[in-house]
């Protein structure tokens, strides 16, 4: 499958028993849900998706679990994340064997790498599958900034197809699209900028809290991608309290939160990661009520 870069690619929660182990169950019905409100694509195994404290079978259990639930209705993206480049060939000969249709490329875990060798491990990534190649750059996150000189250097490799920009500068979507055109897709991967990258010409986003609330991301998206940003700032405003919550360090926990109120999927998170509790997750639950209240005005 081809990846047609427009719409909401929700970065997908991993589901979890109490225990910690899979809940396959749950990750099926989560992307039934997903599927049913509009999405046009599911990113396994993201930051959200708890990458990096999964063991590998978890990993190809889960990707094995995504494909066959979905069964070609949307491209299956996988997150990939390891501290080697080694690792990372190996991982993306497995999913491509499993079938998925894209990566989503961490840079390498654990290493600060400089541009010399972040050109490296990308390139010697995309040559390592035919799968289709989703840039992530986060340099807040992981110390690595996909600047769009070291981008040019990456456009010799056909499989890389799109960049997931989360450098909280605004200014880049319009800097990659103006310098690569149709050549390279450029997809927010802020919940609290999507209605700004929209307007420079984004029409993806890979999104955190569209786990909780995918009708209205779903809509969100395709008002400002249509123009109606008047709609679309309505909708915004109501919805940006709760997307502020997917910036922060505890995303992953503040998203699964509001996964259990919405839709009832346990909020459990793998160790070290721990619950929301006291104050932190009352302020959270606030936003979240709010929130949910705020869509009903709008007829959410």
């Amino acid at each position: 499958m081809t990846i047609t870069w427009q719409g909401v690619f929700p970065a997908v929660t991993t589901k979890l028993k109490a225990d910690f182990s899979l809940d396959v169950d749950a990750i099926r019905a989560g992307l039934e849900r997903l599927i049913e409100n509009g999405v046009s694509g599911v990113v396994m195994m993201g930051m959200v998706g708890e990458n990096a404290q999964l063991s590998p079978e978890e990993k190809l259990t889960v990707l094995r679990t995504a494909k066959d639930t979905v069964k070609g209705r949307v491209p299956v993206i996988s997150g990939l994340a390891e501290t080697s480049t080694e690792k990372a060939i190996a991982y993306a000969k497995e999913a491509e064997k499993i079938g998925v249709d894209g990566l989503m490329v961490f840079p390498a875990l654990t290493y600060k790498s400089d541009d010399r060798e972040t050109i490296a491990f990308y390139k010697t990534v995309a040559r390592a599958s035919k799968l289709e190649i989703l840039l992530y750059n986060n340099p807040r996150g992981y110390g690595i900034d996909l600047t769009p000189d070291v981008v040019a250097e990456l456009m010799s490799e056909p499989t890389i197809t799109a960049i997931k920009e989360e450098s909280y500068d605004t200014t880049r979507v319009t800097d990659l699209i103006t310098r690569f055109g149709g050549r390279l897709n450029v997809v927010c991967g802020v919940d609290d900028l999507i209605l700004e990258s929209a307007a420079l010409g984004a029409k993806a986003w890979v999104s955190g809290m569209a786990n909780a609330l995918p009708k209205a991301s779903v809509d969100l998206l395709n008002m400002a991608v249509a123009g109606n940003f008047a709609e679309a700032r309505k909708l915004y405003g109501v919805l940006t309290p709760l997307f502020h919550l997917d910036t922060v360090v505890k995303l992953v926990q503040h998203i699964k939160l509001a996964e259990n109120i919405v839709s009832g999927s346990a909020e459990t998170v793998k160790p070290p990661r721990l619950d929301l509790a006291g104050a932190e997750r009352e302020k959270t639950l606030s936003i979240i009520h709010k929130t949910l209240a705020d869509l009903k005005t709008l007829g959410y």
